[in-house]
């Protein structure tokens, strides 16, 4: 099954969902057309996987039924239309038990951008996250300079900004982790100069 778009530029979502499991490169389906993902670069895997196991050493520490799920995991947001996205690190307390492939009620979804992923991640997935009714909070970390972005819920979608030294308090699930854990391995020219 090929996931090309049709004629009219637009797939059904069952269409996306069996092509997905057929696929080697992953989509995001958004408004009805898909869009490939790029690979990630050395900077971000090591964000993502420092955030992820960051995550997980703290949710074992507390016994939590929580899951922490990478970039292979979809979330679908069910708004006017359906959309699925593939975020860097998501948190799930209420587990999908529908569906293996996608979850729909994550606690906490990070995305790692560099120049290229910044406006979508900041406008388009930003605005579809927050209709999420389960989300509490939405972190964006920057690739290339040392900056965490953590928009909580409960302060209105309110910015704050992150920087080494800064702890940054989850209090969604009452974990904290620090923003050199974040950085852990990666050199950035703003530091190493």
């Amino acid at each position: 099954m090929s996931l090309l778009n049709n004629s009219d530029g637009h797939i059904t979502e069952e269409e996306y969902l069996q092509g997905e499991l057929l696929t080697d490169i992953r989509h995001e389906y958004i408004d009805g057309q898909i869009y490939a993902m790029a690979g990630a670069s050395t900077k971000h895997n090591l964000i993502s996987k420092n955030v992820l196991f960051g995550l997980e050493q703290s949710l074992r520490k507390q016994n939590s039924p929580c899951d922490v799920f990478s970039s292979d995991m979809k979330v679908k947001i069910r708004d006017k239309i359906t959309n699925y996205f593939y975020p860097d690190v998501m948190l799930v307390c209420e587990k999908n038990t529908d569906n293996d492939y996608f979850q729909n009620s994550p606690l906490i979804i990070f995305e790692v951008i560099s120049d290229t992923t910044r406006k979508t991640d900041l406008v388009t997935k930003k605005l579809y996250y927050f209709n999420l009714p389960s989300l509490q909070e939405y972190v964006v970390i920057e690739q290339d300079i040392y900056q965490v972005i953590v928009f909580r819920k409960d302060e209105g979608w309110k910015s704050s900004f992150y920087f080494p030294g800064d702890e940054i308090k989850f209090d969604s699930i009452n974990i904290t982790l620090s923003v050199e854990d974040m950085y852990y391995h990666v050199h950035n020219s703003e530091i190493s100069s």
